[in-house]
């Protein structure tokens, strides 16, 4: 078990790596912590005025939207090498912000230089579509355009990642960025952002093709509400889209949500045992259980049920918690107070239904760090899916629960509000093909023989019902950064009208 670090020390080496990054801190009302030690690393800025930036990034769309794509492109591969540049000092950053493992740390800014590196194959891709027109001497086709500033609302566990998916495409599509990050994070926002603006400043492109905006509930209220803002992407809690969403299609703007997520994983009889309990242990206790495609719902055939939860409850009290930054480290601090007491509820009343604490749920090292909140990950094996299990508890507690037949599992997999990630781990091929067919898994994700947590850049990410429909990375997520246009172009002497109407004058 590791030794939480001197706070004093984490602190003064947060100084240095932003300051590697060319981010710039300033006094102000926003402040920054570190779930390590639980201590203050600081002032971290003054809260963003909306308004104005809105304001700024018009300049900007203005220049931006007439530079050619490819163009377009060049600030965003240079972003990728900077970001490979600095891949250790972003790492350690996020690790010190958000209390995740150095290789988590790490792999976060790698799927930014991978978004990075698509963005830049997609802006000599943005291309429409050429139809068959009914008409002679016409051609029918359609085109894509930039819309306009796009804000960008991103949540604590993903600080940098979630938010390059959104802007590295929607630079390319033409549009700038207003970045509202979490008020947990703000330190690595800051050095995202000086970074893209040493990429911006290199290549010529305007001044504020993106903001940072620092603040809390009122900034990323103010951003959703703007009708200057056409798109606006937000990452958080069902809640939280509840709020966004309405006041997002009231003005008719577009609204691209990721939302809560309660992922499940079948465990079928035929499975290899041993790799679904691998997969299962990272998905459901890696980032201390705070992704958002977090394992949290464990569906096992009865036949093998109590050998699977045996196997994951060995695994887990053998997971190395505490600095997230020493090697060796698998489990570090949940973000906060608030999320433990949430953790320390949920298993309470998953209690009262009538579960059974197979291992783990409580806190750890709270000798060697009081004010931080380390938590051991907890397996609960329960009766049937009560109201804590429909429910999302963003910390590291994973139900398991028995089922006989594959029918009676996909049912049972699909009946919570969300629909994010999902996964089954089986050898029939009968059954990774039912799971993953329109009658199998209902989430925008759908896993065979890997957990439901891991996504790669190529694929658009994002889920259905309470998840929040939204797509965002890869495939052709780069649409919803864009307007479509409908051309029609007569290039004869006569106007056939469509549908055969005559109309003659």
């Amino acid at each position: 078990m590791s030794t939480i670090p001197q706070h004093d020390e984490l602190a003064k080496r947060t100084g240095h790596l932003l300051a590697a990054c060319g981010a710039k801190v300033t006094n102000g009302d926003q402040m920054a912590r570190t779930p390590i030690t639980g201590g203050s690393l600081g002032a971290a800025g003054a809260a963003g005025d909306i308004g104005a930036a809105v304001d700024r990034a018009h300049d900007a769309f203005e220049i931006w939207r007439t530079t050619p794509a490819p163009v377009r492109g060049n600030v965003v591969r240079r972003l990728g090498e900077l970001l490979r540049e600095h891949k250790s000092q972003l790492g350690e950053l996020v690790s010190i912000e958000a209390g995740k493992i150095r290789s988590e740390g790490l792999g976060e800014v790698q799927e930014m230089i991978d978004i990075c590196d698509f963005a830049v194959g997609l802006s000599r891709q943005l291309h429409g579509l050429t139809i068959a027109s009914e008409r002679p001497g016409h051609r029918l086709m359609e085109t894509w355009h930039p819309m306009g500033p796009v804000g960008v609302i991103s949540a604590f566990n993903f600080p940098v990642a979630v938010w390059s998916w959104n802007a590295a495409l929607a630079i390319v599509a033409g549009d700038p960025v207003i970045w509202k990050p979490s008020d947990k994070t703000p330190l690595t926002a800051l050095a995202c952002g000086a970074l893209f603006q040493q990429a911006a400043r290199e290549n010529g492109a305007p001044e504020h093709l993106l903001q940072v905006v620092l603040g809390g509930g009122k900034q990323g209220a103010d951003l959703a509400a703007h009708e200057g803002v056409p798109i606006v992407s937000a990452t958080g809690s069902t809640a939280m889209g509840r709020k966004v969403a309405p006041v997002v299609a009231a003005r008719f703007g577009r609204a691209i949500l990721e939302l809560g997520g309660n992922n499940a994983a079948i465990v079928a009889p035929s499975a290899d045992l041993d790799l679904a309990v691998r997969g299962i242990v990272f998905s459901a206790a890696g980032t201390a259980g705070q992704r958002c495609t977090t394992l949290r719902r464990l569906i096992v055939h009865r036949s093998v049920h109590d050998e699977i939860v045996e196997k994951v409850a060995k695994a887990y009290e053998s997971l190395p918690i505490g600095d997230p930054l020493a090697d060796g480290t698998l489990v570090g601090p949940l973000i906060d107070g608030g999320s433990f007491d949430r953790m320390q509820a949920a298993l309470e009343t998953a209690q009262g239904d009538g579960g059974t604490v197979v291992a783990g749920g409580d806190r750890a090292l709270d000798d060697e760090a009081p004010d931080a909140f380390y938590a051991r990950p907890a397996i609960v094996t329960m009766p049937g899916q009560t109201e804590i299990v429909r429910s999302e508890t963003f910390a590291p507690i994973l139900y398991a629960m028995a089922y006989d037949d594959l029918d009676d599992a996909i049912a049972l997999h699909n009946e919570v509000p969300q629909g994010l990630a999902s996964s089954i781990f089986t050898t029939d091929l009968r059954e990774a093909e039912t799971f993953i067919g329109a009658a199998g898994s209902d989430c925008g994700i759908a896993n065979v023989n890997i957990g439901p947590s891991g996504a790669e850049i190529g694929g658009a990410f994002g889920g259905e019902k309470e998840t929040g429909g939204g797509r965002e990375s890869g495939s052709d997520a780069w649409k919803g950064y864009m307007r479509r246009q409908t051309n029609t172009v007569n290039y004869s002497r006569d106007l056939p009208l469509a549908q055969g109407v005559n109309f003659d004058v």
